[in-house]
């Protein structure tokens, strides 16, 4: 049985900061900034949202769009690593958000969860509801998975300029318009790790940035090497003697906490891929320097990092690297479409990987290519640390859905933000009701309870 996206909805915050203005509040060099992180400007959240309404606003849209009525939905699934309580999951929460609009009760025969593993764990929840669609428990009903986040970090910090904040929703069933899964392909690769994690009672993370950035890398060519097999033993895919894996994914999606870092992920996986094949020795030529090599043998993530000349030696090769005309052909065709949403929101954890779908199926379209038949492949990441790859295959009714997507105006209109109102805003100096954005036909957070025998209730209304 098929199993896939179907359609797929968004809601981004309307607030932004753009990120020229915040270099220069920084004392940093806007240029510099956006060619090393390709941050253009951010979405923060106003003081009556979180990441329950961001998710219950994206899943009204699906279900609009698509006339869907809550029997048609069989699991409602929220992933996400901003959760607000350690035991109330938060799709219990859009679910009463949506019963305000739809009726009370409408959902209460729908299943669910709340998954939880960093910016992976949306990945693991259409994972999860795949194979409930393929099992042919759905019967006929559709899923939604959701991933919904709000990056947030310290002000000061190195990882300030990668915030963002939006929610993604995703209609899965067994006859999906957009992707149809491979099945018996999705491999993952996990370990335990302190590369960024958020404790108990703290409002932003603890990064570790050089160190997560190559974890990163490192378990998705894990996962990747799996799939590899995989695809392989299930013949989907059959490789000659000078090709690789990649060459037979025609786009590539990869987890996006900014935009260039999936530039730097496809380039560290090309390499990898690429350096026992012929071309390989044409590469080298090219750019007339041997691939560098740590000198300690071991070659784990602190040796590396440890390795100042190596460090050095193989950032200016990665550099020529990409600068070559086999490289740029690959950026072009599988990723760079990609990366376009990212520098107009900026970081949104769990939902980055698949803004970065949603980005690359409407700028692809824009170009004029035909999709039909095409494998995107999925790159994703969650620090802690998991890796997860898997594909698909564009479906011929994906026309349908891609014709309409236009991302600037699902956003709507934007209101940017003073460095000033931004502070604010981030050290929660305004309450619920001294809001900057006016909300219009959608969800908001309008009371957090305080007295001891209600703390933490939430609730929410819908705005007409």
């Amino acid at each position: 049985m098929a199993a896939g996206i179907d359609d797929i909805a968004l809601y981004i915050p309307n607030l932004y900061l753009e990120a020229s203005d915040f270099a220069k509040a920084r004392g940093l060099d806007p240029a510099k900034l956006q060619r090393g992180l390709g941050v253009e400007q951010m979405a923060i959240v106003d003081t009556n949202q979180d990441p329950a309404c961001l998710a219950a606003n994206a899943c009204l849209n699906l279900m609009q769009k698509n006339k869907l009525s809550p029997e048609e939905i069989g699991r409602l699934y929220v992933a996400t690593e901003s959760s607000f309580d350690e035991s109330k999951a938060m799709n219990s929460y859009v679910i009463g958000m949506l019963e305000q609009v739809y009726g009370k009760e409408s959902f209460g025969h729908c299943g669910g969860i709340e998954c939880k593993f960093a910016c992976v764990s949306g990945s693991y929840a259409l994972y999860d509801n795949t194979n409930w669609i393929r099992a042919g428990e759905a019967e006929g009903q559709n899923a939604i998975v959701v991933v919904s986040d709000i990056a947030k970090y310290d002000l000061g910090s190195s990882g300030e300029v990668t915030q963002g904040a939006g929610a993604i929703a995703m209609l899965l069933n067994d006859n999906p318009r957009l992707l149809a899964f491979d099945p018996k392909v999705t491999s993952t690769s996990i370990k335990n790790e302190y590369d960024f994690y958020r404790p108990f009672g703290k409002e932003t993370p603890i990064v570790h940035g050089q160190y997560s950035n190559l974890l990163y890398l490192i378990q998705v060519k894990n996962a990747l090497a799996d799939y590899k097999q995989k695809i392989l033993k299930t013949g989907l895919v059959t490789l000659k003697d000078d090709e690789t894996i990649l060459d037979h994914i025609d786009y590539l999606n990869m987890h996006l906490p900014y935009s260039n870092m999936g530039k730097k992920a496809l380039a560290y996986l090309v390499r990898h891929e690429w350096r026992d094949l012929p071309r390989w020795k044409e590469i080298i030529a090219e750019i007339g320097m041997d691939e560098p090599i740590p000198k300690d043998p071991r070659g784990t993530i602190e040796s590396v990092l440890a390795d100042a000349e190596f460090m050095a030696k193989d950032h200016e090769f990665t550099k020529l690297f990409t600068k070559t005309e086999k490289y740029a052909e690959v950026y072009e065709s599988k990723l760079a479409s990609s990366l376009i949403a990212s520098k107009m929101v900026g970081n949104l954890y769990t939902a980055s990987l698949y803004l970065g779908f949603r980005s690359s199926l409407e700028f692809e379209y824009q170009k004029g290519v035909n999709l039909d038949g095409k494998r995107i492949g999925f790159g994703s990441y969650g620090s802690g640390a998991s890796a997860m790859v898997f594909s698909g295959l564009v479906q011929p009714e994906y026309e349908e859905v891609v014709k309409d997507m236009n991302l600037e105006t699902e956003i709507g209109v934007r209101t940017k933000l003073t460095l000033e109102e931004y502070e604010e805003l981030h050290e929660n100096k305004r309450d619920t009701e001294n809001n900057i954005h006016s909300a219009k036909k959608e969800f908001i957070l309008t009371d957090v309870k305080t007295s001891p025998e209600s703390r933490g209730e939430r609730y929410y209304e819908y705005i007409e």
